[in-house]
């Protein structure tokens, strides 16, 4: 519990133990894995919406609820987490922090959205929460995790 506080105090939790899973090994090349939650309908439209304008690929997907998913959790103490996670080569950043982060890399006017990162990780992470907390709710839950197109199988690993 102590890790994920240092984490959503945008301290970066560092992991060399990953790279020696097989399943990791063709992930060199990509720079940034974003695990969510695979039967979350917010967070499917999100990884929709975050593929339409990653013109250039930076990001790969990994549900929650896979097993590759399991040990990036595992490795980086998290294994309780049920947020948006932004694992990238030497660290990893969860919730309101992972969301900012990720928005930046975005095309368009999108990257404008990180100047919130001013406002502190206790604040940003209250707004995080309250969407979290009722996203079924609100937005609905898939049975199962989302099944990739044809064309976004290359962007999800699991």
């Amino acid at each position: 519990m102590r890790i994920l506080e240092e984490a959503e105090k945008q301290k970066f939790i560092y992991f060399s133990q990953l790279k020696s899973n097989k399943n990791i090994q063709n992930l060199r090349q990509f720079k940034k894995i974003i695990l969510f939650d695979g039967v979350c309908n917010l967070c499917n439209a999100t990884v929709t919406f975050i593929m339409n304008r990653d013109r250039h690929s930076k990001f790969l997907f990994c549900p929650l609820q896979s097993e590759l998913a399991s040990v990036f959790l595992k490795d980086c103490d998290l294994s309780q987490t049920d947020s948006v996670v932004l694992v990238t080569q030497a660290s990893v950043c969860v919730k309101s922090t992972a969301a900012l982060k990720i928005v930046r890399e975005l095309d368009g006017l999108w990257p404008l959205l990180y100047v919130f990162i001013i406002f502190p990780v206790s604040f940003r992470d209250f707004l995080y929460h309250r969407i979290a907390r009722n996203r079924y709710k609100w937005f609905g839950k898939q049975t199962f995790c989302r099944t990739p197109s044809e064309n976004e199988k290359e962007l999800f690993i699991s």
